[in-house]
């Protein structure tokens, strides 16, 4: 028979995990784990970038002078050095400057204004314009169509992507819904992979709306943290093959693999929908920075070079994923309805609390002097009607304070829950 006099009751559980935080909190840590910021031993690996393509080295292959005007769709050896990722030929991939998050704003908006190839008119005439966001998932997309008024609609995110029989049910008949959001390869912030199946559905689906689009931000194609290269389908192909060429825009940029301030965004789909982008394109600059793209054809070479230094890449921010996956089991494995992601890529874990936890852990950490993405942020307008994820990025802290920050973050999640259970 169990001793209960001899058990710890919920008041002195929350009078010692108290004590412990005050402990943490008098240390006076400034700590930040609120967004995937490659750290600067990463970039250091690229450096050789500051110093090309040199003085006299800036003609491309086909005689272009890259210092001048022109050349909107990129140059031919930067579309076919990422032909290999983007999985597309080089004739279907635009290279453009560095935030791939502007041109999947730039597709959002020239949709509105002007509709897309497919579109009868544009977006913004439309009584209501819509898109899929599959849960957790990426607050910057959610941005996008808040700020552009384009109603958010959730589904789960399964561990091999979204739920596609609701997905499914909603576009079959829906002429609103418009596009989805996806990260197909190591998803943020869960880390999940898309299944072939969940991609090929996606291609093949019917719906109601002609001029649907699959925002396939593949952001960490080649952001692996093990040995393992987990490849994904390829969705222009699918979506060729299904009927519905036009179906997807996929993005990727290298911001996460040379300069995260100084890289090049990547566009790859069919050829209507490049000559979509291309003209809308037209107004808004006479041609991208090729002076940049001619130094990462230089440094990169080829895939193989990109293979390498994303190797070296993982050596250095695998062992900060390890440490607090290596916290969170050491002091977080008995609580009940409590659990976390082991990402085998990309640059997120993704904390799950008991429910109505997340905000009280995040507000906690903050009080403590360590900085969480709020919660919330994972989910359309910010708001987690359960209140349970915590999005961590640990690339960027060294190695210590990675371990700082994961105990930190253990000890407001044990105070919150504490907190919680008394009340």
């Amino acid at each position: 028979m169990t001793n209960l006099a001899q058990a710890p009751s919920r008041e002195s559980t929350l009078a010692e995990v108290k004590q412990q935080y005050q402990a943490f909190k008098a240390k006076g840590l400034k700590l930040n784990l609120t967004r995937g910021k490659p750290a600067p031993a990463q970039l250091n690996l690229s450096s050789e970038l500051l110093s090309l393509p040199g003085t006299s080295d800036f003609t491309a292959e086909d005689g272009t002078d890259c210092r001048n005007y022109g050349g909107l769709q990129g140059l031919l050896e930067t579309r076919r050095l990422f032909s290999g990722i983007m999985e597309a030929p080089p004739e279907q991939i635009v290279v453009s400057n560095n935030a791939s998050l502007a041109l999947m704003h730039d597709c959002i908006v020239c949709s509105l204004l002007k509709g897309t190839c497919d579109s009868a008119q544009p977006w913004s005439k439309e009584k209501e314009i819509a898109f899929l966001c599959p849960v957790p998932g990426y607050d910057r997309h959610f941005r996008i169509c808040e700020d552009y008024g384009i109603r958010m609609i959730t589904v789960p995110l399964n561990d091999d992507g979204p739920d596609m029989n609701e997905i499914e049910r909603l576009v079959a008949s829906d002429v609103s819904i418009k596009g989805i959001w996806c990260v197909p390869k190591y998803s943020n912030p869960t880390g999940c992979v898309y299944s072939d199946a969940v991609t090929g559905r996606l291609a093949a689906m019917k719906t109601a709306a002609t001029d649907f689009r699959v925002y396939w931000d593949n952001a960490y194609a080649v952001h692996h943290l093990t040995d393992e290269r987990i490849e994904i389908a390829n969705i222009v192909e699918l979506c060729a093959r299904h009927g519905h060429a036009n179906r997807a825009f996929v993005f990727a940029s290298t911001s996460k693999i040379t300069f995260a301030g100084a890289g090049l965004a990547l566009f790859a789909a069919s050829k209507d929908n490049v000559q979509w982008l291309l003209t809308r394109l037209i107004p808004r600059t006479i041609g991208p920075d090729k002076v940049n793209q001619l130094r990462h054809v230089r440094f990169l070479k080829n895939e193989a070079v990109i293979t390498a230094l994303m190797d070296k890449q993982r050596a250095i921010i695998a062992p900060k994923f390890e440490k607090v996956l290596q916290v969170f089991q050491a002091e977080l494995s008995e609580i009940p309805n409590l659990s976390w992601t082991r990402p085998k890529g990309g640059y997120f874990i993704s904390l799950t609390v008991p429910r109505g936890c997340a905000k009280r852990v995040v507000a906690l950490a903050k009080n403590a002097g360590l900085e969480l993405t709020p919660a919330g942020a994972t989910h359309p307008y910010g708001k987690d009607p359960d209140d349970r994820t915590i999005r961590i990025a640990p690339s960027f802290p060294d190695l210590k304070e990675v371990a700082q920050a994961a105990e930190g973050v253990a000890l407001c999640v044990k105070l919150a829950v504490a907190e919680k259970q008394i009340a």
